[in-house]
């Protein structure tokens, strides 16, 4: 036999080997793949009938909300409770629903609380699902892999509140995107999303590739090439697997033209993505003059720095209280005779971490010598927000690609000039020139920010002021009432299915 007989007998038997190897497999996986089918379809049936039950009971659809942390103070929050109330007052034979994790508190206490700090006040009582897994969409526990874990963990909190009510549209309003396929797909729902921050952007991408430390990529893995090679491929599945989650939106919207972007290049879905500014309450600080008021402000002996922000290491407290120490350091911030200045930060606690960043806060004003100078103030009601953001010279800004910035439409709307981070929204929306002016500054560093403060409390009182109804009149594109318009018209085509 010839050698090349030998290795066509050879060939020929391994083949039938792995053959017989092979199909086998096919076998079990179109088994094991049946099994699932009828398993997702036998648990959304299950579901389906449970939405139908409860239709028969309560005779009307539901609109429910996904948002874990109803009960904080930030913009996400504003966003969630503006919503509700545009939706309560247009469509009155309609229930409305919040998925919650918090505990503790009573859905009279949540509602309380959005009355407080924003001012809003619902037609009708909304009902509240308490869920008592929130832990598993909690950052801390997950040190290592933090999207993915987060994510994950959603998936299970999203189960949790679908498995204790089936609405027939379903919204999420906090970002967790990978909770729309199991609502869409084993729910039956509807869905629709509004989107504050994109959970992983083409901007972090490059953080890592270009390997900068930042909050998000420690400072260990940017300078090892190793590692930072493997969060890119890590950075670049999560992805692609967040764009497949979002991707099952029927309706999107996105807080920003920033937002926008990084959606539109994960997601791929312009057709149903638009734009909807998030709701700022610019008419309170509206109603407040700043003509003959604001002489009186100019005049006062000590100038305060505002910032507006919940204390989460994103927001980037650390460089407000550098540049600010950086601004007392120059001999000439204060001469003889010159007004003083003072730092209050301003903002919500989530929880135990947010405060534990707060104390390290506080130790970092006591490590540079101006805990005298720095101001912190928690979870206060509108009305205190209100009267410090009115006294205020200078609006402060510093985080990095802020996705919108509820804060600083706030400040300028209260009269302050507002110095901002010179990315994201408010690069591209807000900080923007106005009638031919500028409505405030934009900066990037430590130096940058201190320049502009000094810069702002040397200017004479009277351009102060002129860039102070810039910024005003430049605001008004961000009112509740902007914003209910172009979410009642975002959210018609999803609405208009409940009446079928």
């Amino acid at each position: 036999m010839s050698a090349h007989d030998h290795f066509s007998l050879c060939l020929c038997d391994l083949i039938r080997l792995l053959w017989s190897l092979m199909l086998p497999c096919f076998y079990l996986s179109f088994l094991l793949t049946t099994i699932l089918f009828l398993f997702i379809m036998g648990v959304r049936s299950w579901l389906q009938m449970k939405r139908k039950t409860r239709r028969v009971q309560d005779g009307r659809p539901a609109v429910a909300f996904f948002h874990p942390y109803c009960n904080a103070g930030g913009g996400g929050e504003r966003v969630l409770w503006c919503a509700l109330r545009a939706l309560q007052n247009r469509y009155q034979d309609v229930s409305f629903v919040v998925y919650t994790g918090d505990q503790g508190v009573t859905a009279e206490e949540i509602l309380d609380g959005a009355r407080r700090r924003f001012n809003i006040r619902l037609p009708r009582p909304v009902k509240f699902v308490f869920l008592k897994h929130r832990l598993l969409v909690e950052a801390k526990l997950y040190p290592h892999f933090t999207l993915l874990g987060q994510s994950v963990g959603s998936i299970f909190l999203g189960w949790e509140a679908l498995t204790e009510f089936v609405p027939d549209l379903y919204i999420d309003s906090m970002g967790f995107a990978f909770t729309l396929p199991v609502f869409r797909y084993l729910g039956g729902c509807q869905v629709g999303s509004y989107v504050h921050y994109p959970t992983i952007s083409t901007d972090m991408l490059s953080v890592v590739r270009e390997r900068n430390p930042r909050f998000n990529n420690a400072d260990y893995i940017s300078s090892n090439p190793v590692l930072s090679a493997i969060k890119v491929i890590y950075y670049c599945v999560f992805a692609l697997l967040y764009g497949l989650a979002g991707s099952c939106s029927d309706v999107i919207m996105v807080n920003s033209t920033w937002t926008l972007g990084h959606i539109l290049a994960l997601w791929r879905t312009p057709n149903r993505t638009s734009v909807v500014y998030p709701p700022c309450d610019v008419q309170a600080f509206l109603d407040v003059p700043i003509g003959e008021d604001n002489e009186e402000k100019e005049q006062k002996k000590c100038h305060s720095l505002v910032s507006v922000g919940q204390f989460r290491p994103e927001k980037d407290h650390q460089l407000q209280i550098r540049a600010f120490k950086k601004l007392l350091d120059r001999k000439e911030v204060e001469p003889a005779g010159r007004e003083a200045v003072k730092l209050v930060l301003i903002g919500g606690c989530r929880n135990q971490e947010d405060e534990d960043r707060v104390l390290m806060l506080r130790g970092l004003c006591q490590e540079l010598g101006i805990a005298d100078r720095v101001e912190f103030k928690l979870n206060i009601p509108f009305q205190e927000l209100k009267k410090d953001l009115t006294d205020a010279t200078i609006g402060l800004h510093t985080m990095w690609n802020e996705h919108f910035g509820i804060g600083i439409v706030e400040c300028m709307a209260a009269g302050t000039i507002i110095l901002a981070h010179k990315s994201g929204g408010p690069k591209l929306d807000i900080v923007v020139p106005y009638d031919g002016g500028p409505t405030g500054f934009l900066a990037d560093d430590e130096d940058n920010y201190a320049d502009a403060m000094e810069r702002i409390l040397s200017m004479s009182p009277a351009t102060r002021l002129e860039m102070r109804r810039r910024a005003r009149l430049s605001v008004s594109r961000f009112s509740d009432q902007e914003f209910e318009g172009s979410f009642l018209s975002a959210m018609e085509p999803l609405m208009s299915t409940l009446r079928a």
